[in-house]
């Protein structure tokens, strides 16, 4: 049984809706999702904690208050919100420059950048910014996530593997780890392995189980019996007991131009793989997601980690669809997975003491080879080269710069994409389609009738600064090539709007053909095409009562009755 539909935006305060709908059948399925989500946050969270280079607690708080601070403000009823590879990552390759070498500082500028996240949110929500989020395409997040991927692997192999390990980029941390394969430690590689098998047959043969739990709590009791401490491996150690304690981060460690891009960066990735979880499960169960809310969902979390002393946190999928198949109705369930976290940092921490640094990257390494999706690479190579080169960049850039200022040239990657596909707008020339009267483009349809004397062609996109000198070029360029041409005619119908520079261009047009006693004429102008078209003086030039018309009537198809587009 899912939750029931209900039309329109969740409001301000999301549990007003949810809670006055909440139904008593419901609990027990969030009680199990919350314990559930609980079981597997544990050792995600240890590792995700470690990988950011923060004590491994810490990861436990940003699930135990992010989960609160989300279920409050947010608008999904499944997304699961806690630290995440990427931004501990990013954490952990942006934060150590920052804190030059001092832990305390370290963790007093990750809860700030948490606290600077929850900021931005609120401004983004406040300006209504969900749409520039929106601006980064799929094919640059491929990308991205697959550069991500790798990072992230290239950065836990020396955990795995019992080594040293270094360097500041992937590159550099390879040519580093394969100098130290003659330092692998056997027992080091053999645990992590073991681990990493049983994490992988345990996703595919029992999914939604709490495997990851059942895993550490092996390697623990393994570890202990055997004396793993004593033999050199590495271990968690001891964990502190008790919840954290709450309050203002400390301000004053970072200038603006420092603590920005971090944050910044931050909630471009938490964002979009936040909303984009968030989306699935809303589909899937039948109910309405606000993109804007999302901002103070997130924002919500942050502030709450934030004052937990945590680090940026986000939703993300792995951890949100164990929450959905573990069957959660609400956000309910990260309030009860926040309660079982609680209880485990108050009574349960001492048990972690001996967990082996390996099964910890063997937990990252299960959680995040998933990220580098070569179909999809393979899919955009095949299909889009446009889209494979911008993915390209996205993944080399995460390489070689890390993951910070990748996520932000891949964002501004992005936009520079959408510019470039703008700016180069298909331009259509027409022929007739033998025996209808009808007209198509001539580059899909080989067998259309060129047209005697007349270029008809019709640019498929909304005529802008951006693309009207293409589109001018073009058209004069086939002039060039045809002086039998009497009669040019731009066939607006797949142009939804125009700005200026796209009137001027068809003026400009105009002004080039009429010394060669060529006529052009205008078809398929919509009303505020019109409007614009009258204002550069184009009314004067060319037939305005055409405009209306259909391209097939103008050039004389076999349906000449003038086809009234909306006003």
């Amino acid at each position: 049984m899912t939750a029931p539909s209900e039309p329109g935006r969740a409001g301000f305060f999301p549990p007003l809706t949810w809670l006055a709908a909440y139904r008593r059948e419901w609990l027990p399925f969030d009680a199990v999702a919350g314990t559930t989500l609980a079981a597997y946050a544990i050792p995600v969270s240890l590792a995700y904690a470690t990988l950011a280079g923060l004590p491994p607690q810490v990861g436990v708080y940003g699930y135990l208050l992010g989960g609160i601070g989300y279920a409050l403000l947010g608008s999904s009823r499944q997304l699961a919100i806690g630290p995440t590879s990427a931004i501990s990552l990013m954490i952990a390759a942006t934060v150590g420059v920052l804190a030059g070498g001092d832990a305390v500082r370290y963790a007093q500028i990750a809860s700030l950048a948490a606290f600077g996240v929850a900021v931005l949110c609120f401004i983004a929500w406040l300006f209504k910014l969900s749409v520039l989020v929106r601006l980064v395409s799929d094919s640059i997040l491929v990308g991205f996530k697959a550069g991500a991927g790798l990072t992230i692997i290239m950065s836990q192999l020396p955990s795995f593997l019992g080594v040293a390990g270094g360097g500041h980029n992937f590159f550099d941390r390879a040519v580093k780890l394969m100098g130290q394969f003659a330092q692998i430690d056997p027992l080091v590689l053999t645990i992590g392995a073991i681990a990493l098998l049983m994490l992988l047959l345990g996703e595919r043969r029992l999914p939604g189980k709490p495997v990851g739990i059942t895993i550490v709590a092996l390697a623990i009791a393994i570890s202990t019996l055997l004396g793993f401490p004593r033999m050199g491996v590495a271990v968690t150690g001891k964990i502190p007991e008790g919840l954290p304690a709450i309050g203002m981060p400390t301000f004053g460690l970072l200038e603006f131009d420092d603590l920005f891009p971090l944050a910044a960066g931050c909630v471009l990735l938490a964002y979009i793989e936040g909303v984009s979880a968030a989306r699935s499960f809303a589909a899937k169960h039948g109910y309405p997601l606000d993109v804007r809310q999302e901002f103070l969902g997130l924002g919500a979390a942050n502030l709450a980690a934030a004052m937990g002393h945590g680090y940026p946190v986000a939703g993300g999928l792995s951890q949100s669809a164990v929450n959905d198949n573990a069957g959660a109705k609400t956000p309910l369930a990260l309030v009860i997975c926040s309660v079982m976290l609680g209880l485990c940092l108050v009574f349960f921490t001492g048990l972690l003491t001996n967990l082996p640094k390996a099964v910890l990257a063997a937990i990252v390494l299960a959680a995040v080879y998933r990220l580098v999706d070569i179909r999809a690479l393979v899919r955009m190579w095949q299909v889009s080269r446009i889209d494979f080169y911008a993915a390209a960049i996205a993944l080399v850039s995460v390489l070689l710069l890390g993951i910070l200022q990748g996520v932000l040239l891949a964002a501004i990657a992005s936009i520079f994409l959408l510019l470039a596909r703008a700016s180069r707008p298909n331009v259509a020339f027409l022929g007739r389609l033998p025996g209808s009267g009808r007209y198509s483009d001539s580059a899909r349809h080989a067998d259309v009738e060129p047209l005697a004397g007349i270029i008809a062609f019709r640019p498929e996109a909304s005529l802008l600064y951006i693309n009207a000198e293409t589109i001018l070029d073009t058209v004069l360029t086939a002039v060039q090539k045809s002086p039998e041409i009497r009669l040019v005619a731009c066939d607006l119908s797949a142009s939804p709007s125009i700005d200026l520079a796209g009137a001027r261009m068809l003026r400009d047009l105009h002004d080039e053909l009429a010394p060669r006693q060529i006529k052009f004429c205008i078809a398929g102008a919509h009303a505020q095409l019109r409007d614009l078209l009258r204002a550069e003086g184009l009314a004067e030039k060319t037939d305005s009562g055409q405009w209306l018309h259909s391209i097939d009537s103008v050039l004389g198809g076999s349906h000449p009755d003038v086809v009234q587009l909306p006003a």
